[in-house]
């Protein structure tokens, strides 16, 4: 049958979530969750350029918007790493419940490091990948000057400039950052995939790294030459899906 891209919607942690289920032609191999960046959505040029380049390799993909981004519903600003650990094994539910199986989690810069956390409650997964994703959440402060950070942990929220838009993010968000630890890296139970780019001067390669080293084999960790945090250069996240897919071919088979 021909590729089918269909919206779709379930529950999240805080009301509907949105997504995009890309089937493609032919018997899919298998299916594969998608989960953006911080701010980010479904929507962005990165996010779009994966899933086509997954589902070019025969695989199935559900990319969609963590709570309060994008088309979902929700306060952007109540949300946390924990909040989007949630959304994470509920949309991994929705995938396993249409039927794409054998499925496998990918997750890009803040959305790699929750869905390393998520693993945990997706039994099912039979694949983890972490692209451009910094080795535990915590990473994600260095963006915030400490003041911001007071400010919030004070009086609830503050309003920061991430990519010319303006967030609110709550204090919640901060201490919720510290219940959060890289030791669930080494207890995966399952293959993963570490994909950087050594110019990314976002989430430094040495990251990526740090999650390698942590996790037990079977792992593999795919350098893609010229790619930086948002794989902006042409053919970097075209590369970066490639490798996703072979990775794919060996574990999911």
């Amino acid at each position: 049958m021909p590729p089918i891209h269909e919206k779709v919607t379930f529950p999240g942690s805080s009301g509907t979530l949105s997504g995009n289920l890309q089937i493609p032609d032919g018997t899919p191999k298998g299916g594969v969750l998608l989960s953006h960046c911080f701010t980010c959505s479904k929507s962005f040029k990165v996010t779009r350029r994966l899933a086509a380049g997954i589902e070019a390799g025969g695989y199935t993909v559900l990319r969609y918007d963590f709570t309060g981004l994008g088309e979902s519903e929700g306060d952007f600003a109540e949300t946390n790493v924990t909040t989007n650990i949630a959304d994470i094994v509920s949309a991994a539910d929705y995938l396993d419940r249409r039927g794409f199986g054998p499925t496998a989690m990918v997750g890009h810069s803040l959305g790699g490091a929750a869905t390393l956390l998520a693993a945990a409650g997706v039994p099912n997964a039979r694949a983890v990948v972490a692209v451009a994703a910094p080795a535990g959440p915590e990473h994600i402060a260095h963006l915030f000057t400490q003041q911001d950070i007071d400010t919030a942990l004070e009086h609830g929220r503050v309003a920061v400039s991430i990519a010319g838009r303006t967030f609110e993010i709550s204090g919640e968000f901060f201490s919720d950052l510290e219940r959060h630890c890289t030791e669930r890296i080494a207890e995966l139970g399952r293959p993963l995939l570490v994909v950087h780019g050594p110019p990314d001067t976002i989430v430094p390669i040495s990251e990526g790294h740090k999650i390698f080293d942590t996790a037990q084999h079977p792992k593999w960790f795919a350098a893609i030459p010229d790619a930086d945090h948002l794989f902006t250069k042409a053919g970097t996240a075209e590369k970066a899906a490639a490798a996703i897919v072979a990775f794919l071919d060996v574990f999911l088979s």
